[in-house]
């Protein structure tokens, strides 16, 4: 897991490393069950305050990105959410795809519903 705070973002730290971690489990850098490093060992490597590095966590567990197991530590959490994440990202670049390409409402979801169609073999 690489990250990288940048002090000149406007992004305050604590984001930057939520929105980090997301990204990088929605795009499967981090597969499903990747342990990651304890909140302490993620601030010292970061240079963050501990409260920093817990507070992006805190946030990545209401958003379903990550499971925190007790003392056993933190994971990525299970593929059912991380699946409908990945789809929710992939909807949103068709969407904004279609718009950049002129299509209108009506012509995008008929692209999505034949698609939608092959892909699982109906019609």
């Amino acid at each position: 897991m690489t990250l990288k705070i940048r002090i000149d973002d406007s992004a305050p730290p604590y984001e930057q490393v939520r929105a980090q971690i997301s990204e990088q489990a929605r795009g499967g850098v981090l597969p499903v069950g990747y342990r990651l490093p304890t909140v302490r060992g993620l601030a010292e490597s970061l240079g963050l305050a501990v409260n920093t590095v817990a507070k992006a966590y805190r946030a990545l567990e209401t958003d379903g990105v990550i499971e925190t197991r007790g003392r056993n530590g933190t994971f990525v959490a299970a593929a059912g959410s991380a699946a409908e994440r990945e789809a929710s990202s992939a909807a949103q670049v068709y969407a904004e795809r279609a718009h950049r390409l002129g299509l209108g409402e009506k012509e995008a979801l008929a692209a999505v519903r034949d698609a939608l169609r092959a892909a699982y073999g109906e019609g």
